[in-house]
């Protein structure tokens, strides 16, 4: 049996608007999106939210603080020493690394908890462009939903729900 893509769509308050909704079928969640909105031409640093269609990769948790999650897809434990490189020019740029790192590399092991559940999307993955955006991932929102440098981001229990439901073949839609 032949399993149809499952799709997730992105969408916006407004064009401007970093609040959103993530449909899943009959399902939706509430998001904040990045503090500048969405941007088909993703930059480092613009803080916008990337329009395309971004396939979940991986997921990462933080094991001190939240249990493995369900998912059909691979799943990874964060450790203090996990970064993701963000400095444009660098060999490693938008890849995990090992903290300390030379070049500037965003830490995983987070105290606000935003971390604590990570998916991972295909943004800028390959081919990989130096500046042309680094760490767009699906995590759990700040209290408010305030904007996020890019991200995608959900309530803990939402971020859940849609992890459970991840599998190969899933993709997320932003549209512009």
């Amino acid at each position: 049996m032949l399993l149809k893509p499952h799709k997730m769509r992105v969408t916006a308050l407004s064009s401007v608007n970093s609040m959103g909704w993530l449909l899943d079928g009959y399902r939706r969640y509430p998001i904040a999106l990045g503090r500048t909105g969405r941007q088909s031409r993703k930059r480092e640093g613009d803080g916008a939210t990337p329009v395309g269609r971004w396939r979940p990769l991986s997921v990462l948790y933080r094991p001190d603080r939240t249990l493995r999650p369900r998912c059909g897809l691979a799943v990874r434990p964060i450790g203090p020493l996990d970064g993701w490189c963000d400095a444009a020019g660098d060999r490693n740029y938008n890849r995990p690394v090992r903290l300390p790192y030379p070049a500037s590399a965003e830490h995983l092991w987070r105290a606000d908890r935003l971390y604590d559940l990570v998916v991972v999307l295909d943004h800028n993955q390959r081919p990989r462009v130096q500046g042309g955006g680094s760490a767009i991932f699906m995590h759990v929102a700040r209290v408010g939903f305030r904007p996020t440098e890019g991200c995608i981001a959900l309530s803990e229990k939402d971020l859940r729900q849609v992890v459970a439901r991840l599998r190969r073949g899933t993709q997320i839609i932003v549209s512009g």
